[in-house]
C-alpha cells in the first residue's frame, strides 16, 4: 500500500513534468547541438538524484513523523489545490490547454535568434537552456518525491516512480525526435492534483491527531469527494462560460430599435 502511495503519484507528475522539459530538449538539441544539450540534461537530473537523496533523508531521519505529517500534509493541500485548479479551469475551458507543438516552434525560434554553435567544443547555450528547462520542471517532481517518499515511509519507491515516469517520456521523446503532443497532460494533471490533496488532507489530519474512523481506508471516500467537487467545479465553470458566451452573441446580435422621428412644432 505504502509503495503505491509513493511511487503512483511520483510517477504521473514525472510524466506531465517531463513532458514539458522534453519539448524543450528536443527544440535545443534539434537547432543547435545534442552533445552539450544532453551533457544538460544529464547535469540537471544528477542535481535532482541529490536533492531527493540529502532532503529525502534528512527529513526521514531528523523530523517526527507528526510534525513531518503535519508540514508536508498542509504543503501537499496547497500544492495539489493549484494543480488541481488548473486542471480544472482547462477541463472548463476557462484556461488554455498546453500546446507542445506551439511550444516547440517557439523554443526552435528562440533558438535560432541565438548567436551560432561553435564549429567545436562546448555549446553553452545548448547546455545552460537544457538544463535549466530540466531542473525547473524536474523540482516539482522532486518535491512530490521527498513529501510523499517521506510521509509514506517509502522514499526509494517514490524516488523509483518518478525515475520510471522520466525514463519513459525522455526514451519515447529522443526516439521519436518530437514533443509528445499527444500525452493527455491536462488529465494526469487532474489525477496528480486530486492525490496531493487526498493525501495531504489525510496526512495533516493524523499530524494534529485527528483519529479518521476506517484509517487507511479514508482515503477512498475523501478521494470521492475531492473527485466529486472538482467535476461539479468543471460543470458550473462552463456553464458559467456557456451563458457568458450566449449573451454576448445576444448583444452582439441585438438590432437597435428605430429612433422615432421628431418633427418640429408649426409655429
Amino acid at each position: 500500500m505504502s509503495l503505491a502511495i509513493a511511487a503512483l503519484p511520483a510517477f504521473l507528475a514525472s510524466i506531465v513534468e517531463f513532458v514539458e522539459a522534453l519539448t524543450i530538449v528536443l527544440a535545443v538539441g534539434v537547432t543547435r547541438q545534442w552533445r552539450s544539450t544532453l551533457i544538460g540534461v544529464a547535469s540537471a537530473l544528477v542535481v535532482l538524484t541529490v536533492i531527493v537523496g540529502v532532503f529525502g533523508t534528512a527529513i526521514v531521519l531528523f523530523v517526527p513523523i507528526s510534525i513531518l505529517r503535519v508540514v508536508v500534509g498542509g504543503f501537499l493541500v496547497i500544492y495539489g489545490l493549484q494543480w488541481l485548479v488548473k486542471a480544472v479551469l482547462r477541463a472548463a475551458g476557462a484556461k488554455a490547454k498546453h500546446d507542445e507543438a506551439a511550444i516547440y516552434q517557439a523554443e526552435i525560434a528562440a533558438m535560432r535568434a541565438e548567436p551560432p554553435v561553435a564549429a567545436r567544443g562546448m555549446d553553452w547555450i545548448s547546455f545552460t537552456v537544457a538544463f535549466k528547462g530540466v531542473l525547473l520542471e524536474g523540482m516539482e517532481v522532486a518535491f512530490i518525491v521527498v513529501t510523499f517518499g517521506a510521509s509514506a515511509n517509502a522514499l526509494a519507491p517514490a524516488a523509483a516512480g518518478a525515475a520510471a515516469g522520466r525514463v519513459l517520456v525522455l526514451g519515447a521523446g529522443l526516439i521519436l525526435h518530437r514533443p509528445l503532443a499527444r500525452v493527455p497532460e491536462n488529465g494526469l494533471k487532474f489525477a496528480v492534483g486530486l492525490m496531493l490533496t487526498t493525501f495531504g488532507t489525510f496526512w495533516a489530519g493524523e499530524g494534529i491527531g485527528v483519529n479518521w474512523p476506517l484509517s487507511d481506508l479514508t482515503l477512498v471516500p475523501m478521494l470521492g469527494l475531492y473527485i466529486l467537487g472538482s467535476l461539479a467545479a468543471v460543470a458550473l465553470i462552463r456553464r458559467s462560460l456557456d451563458q457568458r458566451s450566449v449573451a454576448r452573441r445576444l448583444a452582439g446580435s441585438a438590432v437597435p430599435l428605430p429612433v422615432p422621428l421628431q418633427i418640429d412644432e408649426v409655429r
